[in-house]
């Protein structure tokens, strides 16, 4: 593990204890009684994650060997050791939150990369942690270079630059490639067709439907390999703990995996959207537009790329505040059916490490995390 730990507080047993899920659902339980009366005719028949008693704000992302969740006043990261024990830290973050940060379609854009650049950090250490206790036969030799002692000294610093470095790279891959693919395949049309509104339509529809076809082999693909289905496992009991969270139940194994791994308020589910709405957003700017030089294009792609993730921010918004409705629940269905590639059914032990992280970041006020 980095010997910089600036980003890190640990995070005691009597911490965690004063914040229990027993204690969390005791709470909930009065307001659950309150909004839906039990009926035991069909009570029986409904699993616990149809029936939530609130919908929490609490958010979290898949580590290796680990999960991180960020609360409405603390973040923090549980790691399973190579000894087998749980080590639980606290990721500080700045205490004051900018008015822009509470801003409808600026605050998606500034969350999301507060979140890239803390999931990236917390992404690393818990590759150290995961490593700690572990036989020394079986540990993988480690030297350190000259760029890990920078990033040591540097531990903020490295972290922004790979989250911009995974910014970009995710910007060429699924924004920037489409549309080239899409430029060289019209040099093969006639000139005059070109230049018609329609033409115009549908190549922006092309180019969106590849960006999706593209976005879904990078799933399947990834799905298929070993280390990330096992982070796909961290990633399944994160939404099921969220799920028994939400459900006022104790946060207990055995309640845990009951719960369903699909949860619409998943950054899969926000991935769909951004690509979905650019579909209509570059539709809509090449109708205005009309033909333009290749560069012309990719500026505008990449210009219009923040707008396009605030809208998508929104719609994850009102998607899960309202996903009783039967419009906002058809929203949700592509979101959910891709997270078949990007979540995996977990065991006990990972489970345990996901309901860790989650005591350390419930508030004591419950009123504080209500989505």
């Amino acid at each position: 593990m980095s010997e910089n730990s600036d980003n890190m507080k640990l995070i005691t047993e009597d911490q965690i204890k004063e914040i229990t899920p027993e204690e969390a659902a005791q709470e909930l339980a009065p307001a659950a009684e309150a909004k839906a009366p039990a009926k035991p005719a069909k009570a029986s028949k409904k699993k616990a994650c149809d029936t939530p008693v609130k919908k929490t704000t609490i958010g979290g992302q898949a580590l290796i060997e680990g999960v991180m969740m960020v609360g409405p006043t603390r973040t923090a990261m549980a790691v399973r050791k190579g000894d087998g024990t749980i080590y639980v830290e606290e990721i500080k973050q700045g205490e004051k939150t900018s008015y822009f940060e509470k801003v409808p379609f600026i605050r998606g854009c500034i969350r999301f990369y507060k979140m890239l650049v803390t999931g990236t950090g917390a992404l690393m250490k818990a590759a150290d942690i995961s490593e700690e206790g572990k036989p020394e036969d079986t540990k993988e030799p480690q030297k350190k270079s000259r760029l890990d002692e920078f990033t040591e000294r540097h531990f903020n610093v490295m972290m922004s630059i790979s989250a911009i470095i995974g910014i970009l790279l995710s910007v060429g891959l699924f924004i920037l490639a489409p549309r080239l693919i899409i430029e060289i395949a019209a040099k093969f049309i006639p000139e005059q067709f070109l230049e018609l509104k329609w033409m115009s339509i549908v190549l922006n529809v092309a180019e969106g439907l590849l960006r999706l076809i593209i976005f879904l082999l990078y799933l399947i693909f990834a799905s298929k390999l070993k280390d990330i289905k096992r982070v796909w496992r961290y990633h399944g009991a994160e939404h099921k703990t969220i799920a028994c969270y939400e459900a006022g139940l104790p946060l207990t194994v055995e309640n845990v995996l009951k719960q369903t791994r699909f949860h619409p308020r998943c950054g899969t589910s926000f991935m769909f959207n951004v690509l979905a709405i650019s579909i209509i957003i570059y539709t809509v700017i090449g109708i205005f537009t009309g033909a333009q030089p290749m560069w012309v294009n990719l500026v505008i792609r990449v210009v219009a790329i923040p707008i396009i993730c605030s809208i998508s921010f929104e719609i994850l918004r009102f998607v899960g505040r309202h996903d009783r409705n039967w419009f906002c629940r058809l929203m949700s269905k592509p979101g959910l059916w891709l997270q078949k590639f990007t979540t995996e059914e977990p065991d006990g032990p990972i489970v345990e490490v996901a309901i860790a992280s989650m005591q350390a970041v419930i508030p004591e006020n419950k009123e504080d995390d209500v989505w």
